[in-house]
């Protein structure tokens, strides 16, 4: 089972924290002194995840935390999309086929993936069951 949860490491600076992930170097932000660093590391998360899903890049497999590191979770909006996004890539399915799949138009597959369009879960679900892989949401 694959989950969307990163773990990040903060470093402390005169004026704050550097935010930074091993897995997704692109994964880079700062946080104030008076500014929540798991808030803003989730944000982080959430710009790094959608910019690789826009970018038809890979989602990497979260590495386990070392020493100094938190773990750190997607929001559950953006981990449907990547799990969407992933099933898609590992089926190599592209939007059409899906929409075909699916009995619905290639312009809702796209809106499935956009992070700016609030998709209801039941939907990405559908589609992820689609291609022959279960969402499943957790409580930690």
């Amino acid at each position: 089972m694959k989950t969307y949860d990163y773990a990040f490491r903060f470093t402390k600076e005169d004026d704050g924290w550097v935010i930074t992930c091993r897995d997704l170097p692109e994964a880079i932000s700062q946080a104030g002194a008076n500014e929540v660093r798991i808030e803003v590391a989730e944000g982080c998360l959430q710009a790094a995840l959608e910019s690789r899903i826009r970018d038809n890049e890979p989602l990497p497999v979260a590495s386990k935390s070392r020493r100094g590191e938190v773990m750190v979770s997607s929001p559950a909006a953006t981990a449907a999309k990547a799990a969407l996004y992933d099933a898609m890539r590992d089926a190599g399915i592209s939007k059409i086929e899906l929409a075909r799949k699916l009995g619905i138009d290639e312009k809702e597959v796209r809106r499935m993936l956009d992070a700016g369009h609030g998709t209801k879960l039941p939907r990405i679900a559908e589609a992820v069951e689609a291609l022959g892989r279960h969402l499943h949401i957790a409580l930690a």
